[in-house]
């Protein structure tokens, strides 16, 4: 039989887009100016040659994408950034698709816009990490079978309804209130955090303090004694004493007359409990006992202790409106400046879901700068050190999205977007400084920064290997060589030496520009 197939979407252009991200120029990033000291940047510039100008350094590396891109309504000014009729889109598609582009519809448009875009994203997801996108009912269907594609129908999370508007836009037949946040997740290690119960209130207590119980055993049938039989194992159960809560002791070894339990059997498949022998017994009449049910029957429970609770698909509070994101900003700036930014809550519950103390969070459609804004509120809240990326390419990048991050008591540093790597014939870019070739290089052969040294032609030195750029590899190159390293990787036009002298000496020669490494 054959493999279960993913259905995929066309469209007019297609063909031409699908590997576009792996020929989209690499830019290098100019710092123009910082506000205090951190790693945190800002980008002026089309966030399609910013990303990958991102890759060198961040290709999976961010823990937490999130990405608020034109909603294409088809109402140009709805909402910001949303014409794509944009000269530049225009340009680039003529570029890219060429005369077929004039015929494109725009829906045709806007996934080509958005189709690279979401490649060079996946690649600088950390393999445990999320990415998510608002959108509405506009292109929503269109997204998720592109998502599919470019992530994997099996990394889909969820789809969440937020209510971002609770009297609705009056158009279209039917006042629509909401809006939809997809989620994907680049491999099965995601593990998204619990968020804090607001409403939740413990009923049950011990010494160890307020409880809420959960049946420890898996009802998913896909788990059983079958794939899973270290997870199928009986509780013995007390059955003559119970506690202040109602709830029985247990063993793991056999008593006398003791109630013996096995996971319940559901549609005939023998279920299994969802923790281990070995967690079980760390835990027994802890955090599990047993619960009389009806009929004389029995159920193995878990206290759960955390006040907190897995996100749910609707988000319907208040904050979460896109009107307080309006509020806000008004407030910070003292007037109105941008239309309909994100509201803070959204991207706080966001950035609390999907992201560790440490990790890296990239917007690349960063508008008014409300996802820098929550990473910095949540780094206050809990002490954690997360970074941010955004990204922004209209003329506002700087006196709304940066400016407001600096108002909010955020540092960064706000780059543009510099020369390329290789000219339009695929040689290094003759304007470029050295430095900066040998920044690239050293980075894509080591992952570490290029430090400048005495040395002319030494790009570093890293795990008893040297790195060397010289325009021609020959004897007389050779000698002018003064770092000693067990092993050499010598980058140069062209090589005057044979194989077996190039083995001879340890040394790896990579011709330029062909052997440069082209993310």
């Amino acid at each position: 039989m054959g493999g279960f197939s993913v259905p995929t979407l066309n469209w007019l252009g297609k063909d031409k887009v699908v590997t576009y991200h792996q020929h989209v120029p690499f830019h290098f990033l100019d710092k123009k100016f910082s506000v205090g000291n951190s790693e945190n940047m800002i980008i002026h510039g089309d966030n399609l040659l910013a990303l990958k100008s991102l890759l060198p350094r961040y290709e999976s590396k961010i823990k937490c994408i999130y990405i608020d891109p034109p909603y294409n309504t088809g109402n140009e000014g709805w909402i910001y950034n949303d014409n794509v009729s944009d000269p530049r889109l225009q340009k680039w598609l003529g570029q890219v698709v060429g005369k077929e582009g004039e015929d494109l519809t725009r829906h045709d448009k806007w996934l080509c816009m958005m189709y690279p875009r979401l490649r060079l994203l996946q690649k600088l997801l950390r393999d445990d990490g999320a990415i998510f996108i608002s959108i509405d009912d506009n292109e929503v269907a269109s997204l998720k079978f592109v998502c599919d594609e470019i992530f994997g129908a099996s990394n889909f999370i969820s789809q969440i309804t937020l209510v971002a508007n609770l009297s609705g836009r009056d158009y279209g037949g039917i006042a629509r209130m909401h809006e939809y946040i997809l989620v994907y997740r680049k491999s099965p290690l995601l593990q998204l955090n619990l968020i804090n119960d607001e409403e939740g209130k413990f009923k049950m207590f011990d010494k160890f303090g307020g409880f809420e119980l959960r049946e420890l055993r898996n009802r998913n049938v896909r788990f059983n004694d079958g794939n899973r039989p270290n997870l199928y194992y009986p509780f013995y159960i007390d059955t003559e004493s119970a506690d202040e809560n109602g709830l029985h002791k247990i063993s793991l070894e056999k008593k006398e007359n003791w109630l013996e339990l096995y996971p319940l059997e559901s549609q005939g498949i023998k279920t299994v409990w969802r923790w281990g022998k070995e967690k079980a017994t760390a835990n027994l009449n802890v955090n599990i006992m047993a619960k009389p049910m009806k009929n004389n029957r029995y159920m193995i429970v878990e206290k759960y202790r955390e006040e907190k609770k897995m996100a749910r698909s609707v988000w319907m509070e208040k904050e979460f409106r896109n009107e307080s994101g309006t509020l806000l900003l008004k407030e910070i700036f003292g007037g109105k400046v941008f239309d309909y930014p994100k509201s803070l809550e959204t991207l706080l519950r966001i950035v609390e879901l999907a992201t560790e103390k440490n990790s890296i969070v990239l917007d690349c459609f960063a508008g008014s700068g409300t996802t820098a804004h929550a990473v910095i509120n949540l780094n206050q809240q809990d002490g954690g050190s997360r970074r941010f990326i955004l990204i922004e390419m209209e003329d506002y990048a700087e006196n709304i999205t940066a400016e407001r991050v600096k108002r909010v008591g955020g540092n960064f540093n706000f780059y543009e977007l510099g020369e390329t790597l290789f000219d339009e014939d695929g040689f290094l870019n003759e304007n470029l400084p050295r430095e900066k070739i040998f920044e690239y290089i050293y980075f894509s052969e080591t992952g570490k920064n290029f430090v400048p040294s005495a040395e002319e032609n030494l790009m570093g030195v890293n795990d008893d290997r040297a790195y060397y750029f010289f325009e021609n590899l020959s004897w007389t190159t050779l000698a002018e060589i003064k770092t000693r390293a067990k092993y050499y990787t010598i980058y140069a036009e062209a090589c005057n030496l044979s194989d077996a002298e190039l083995s001879k000496y340890n040394i790896t020669y990579k011709q330029i520009p062909f052997d440069v490494r082209r993310y």
